[in-house]
């Protein structure tokens, strides 16, 4: 039995009907590359067979606590069922990517269901391309960005031809499941822990509550500054780095409440091209990514007669695993906000603005513990933990509060190597992450062999036009980019000296 964090179960806490917890990624393979030509589900079977023992996320089913009184646990599902995860559809000809967005938006609409390990995987043929889709859907509660890419890594190859997999033991270690006499016992156990997590909690959590998802309720954002202040001239502490208690949201459309269904479009754009822009401003490629994000989200504000004159703020993932904690799974993230300069026309002006407060950011991650968002939760008692936190997305999009972010970009470095699935190239590999209340747009881009994939997700009826977003974001790449160099111009050949003639007789 394997306890869930705080933070992994506040990715449970937040589902609702129209909210969802889990992410998925859509993979495109070429089929061209396996020793048949083809890529059938039987394939992608066999593959994870051969692998499930080295992936125990797939196996693991929930186990509440009776009455919510600790935060629940991870156990081998003894029924496991793959074919109930592995499933095989087909889009209609012609097969386009406005097809098989439609159908990825579909699919990640609908929950997972938590009577089985909670994670599903479909094979989607049909594509016009002649390649397969690979749908990949996961939940939050399991895997963050940092540990599903651990696990794509077990599942990926350096070559068609695949490896020799070493497995070992027997699934889970044979722990006996306690009753439900037990689960009650352990959760009274957990629950008389509770103050002593929140008071260990609070000298990291207290001085920094305005850097939370807890910094939508009033006052709770100047507490953690006061706090912060206190603490600072009590231990005679450097001025504190500017926080994001500075930066305001305003409201938009994708600030309200979201539905249950969902908008995904997907595009690439090319990383030398970033790469050249970010030598010829003096910037990072994260800047760049997100700069280019800015414009292309101002565009659709200004179409919808809606640009703020403030900056949006976008909440930016920053993985805190470290060394030690790889291949333990779940969450170790930290939440961070930067302004989207939305408000700045100009394009070269707003990548140099974004370069400044990303800058600004990355000096207040430095000075944040990484168990944070951890930390802050312990606040809040197991019993009423879910509640508190659909509240906390509730307040976001009530009349009198404010979110705490407009929407999340996310950029993951990936391999720039191939990698194969079943024998099968991976072309491209776009992610498809959450919205929730207060944040019904979310970009993903992840890195891979000289492109950039970008997955972006929506409410469906919030921004059913979220497709524009992957042109604009190509045209605002387009405007960066540096002039091509002039060619040289030839050198003159030089000219002979005239002999000098002789003086006349």
């Amino acid at each position: 039995m394997r306890q869930l964090t705080s933070l992994d179960s506040q990715f449970l806490a937040l589902e609702t009907r129209r909210q969802s917890g889990h992410v998925a990624s859509v993979a495109i393979l070429d089929p061209s590359t396996t020793p048949s030509g083809t890529l059938g589900i039987a394939d992608i079977e066999a593959l994870i067979t051969e692998r499930l023992p080295l992936l125990p996320p797939l196996r693991w089913r929930l186990l509440e606590v009776p009455l919510g009184l600790d935060y629940p646990y991870w156990i081998d599902d003894e029924d496991f069922d793959l074919n109930f995860h592995v499933r095989e559809i087909g889009l209609p000809a012609p097969g386009s990517d406005e097809q098989l967005a439609e159908q990825v938006a579909r699919i990640v609409s609908r929950p997972l269901d938590r009577a089985r390990p909670l994670w599903e995987l479909y094979l989607v043929s049909g594509l016009r391309s002649g390649h397969v889709a690979l749908l990949t859907k996961i939940h939050h509660a399991v895997i963050d960005g940092m540990s599903g890419a651990e696990i794509m890594g077990l599942l990926l190859d350096l070559t068609p031809e695949g490896r020799v997999v070493d497995t070992f033991g027997p699934w889970g270690d044979n722990e006996a499941v306690p009753g439900d006499l037990g689960m009650l016992l352990r959760g009274l156990a957990g629950a008389a822990r509770y103050p002593l997590r929140a008071l260990r909690a609070l000298p990291s959590a207290a001085p920094n509550l305005q850097e939370t998802q807890f910094a939508v309720i009033p006052g709770v954002a100047t507490l953690g500054r006061l706090v912060n202040r206190a603490q600072r001239a009590v231990l005679r502490l450097d001025a504190p780095p500017a926080d994001r208690g500075q930066l305001v949201a305003p409201k938009t459309t994708f600030s309200g409440r979201i539905s249950a269904h969902r908008r995904f479009t997907f595009g690439q754009l090319s990383l030398d091209d970033v790469k050249a822009v970010k030598n010829a401003h003096g910037c990072t490629v994260n800047d760049v990514i997100v700069s280019i994000c800015a414009g292309a989200v101002r565009r659709w504000l200004i179409a919808h007669h809606e640009l703020p004159d403030t900056p949006l703020v976008a909440q930016i993932p920053i993985s805190v695993r470290t060394e030690e904690q790889i291949g333990t799974y779940g969450n170790r993230i930290m939440l961070m906000s930067a302004p989207l300069h939305t408000d700045i026309g100009d394009p070269v002006q707003r990548l140099l603005a974004t370069h400044d407060s990303l800058g600004d950011m990355k000096t207040r991650h430095r000075a944040l513990p990484a168990s944070l968002l951890t930390d802050a939760n312990h606040f809040i008692p197991p019993a009423v933990f879910s509640r508190a936190a659909r509240l906390t997305f509730g307040l976001s999009t009530s009349q009198a509060g404010r979110p705490v972010w407009n929407l999340v970009i996310s950029n993951v470095p990936g391999p720039q190597f191939p990698l194969y699935c079943a024998g099968a190239k991976l072309v491209a590999n776009y992610p498809v992450s959450v919205i929730t209340h207060g944040m019904g747009l979310n970009i993903t881009v992840m890195s891979y062999m000289g492109h950039l994939d970008f997955g972006i997700v929506a409410d469906r009826e919030q921004m059913p036009d979220v497709a524009l977003l992957i042109g604009w974001l190509r045209e605002e790449l387009e405007l960066l980019m540096p002039p091509p160099p002039k060619p040289a111009k030839p050198a003159r050949p030089k000219r002979a000296k005239p002999k000098a003639r002789p003086a006349p007789a």
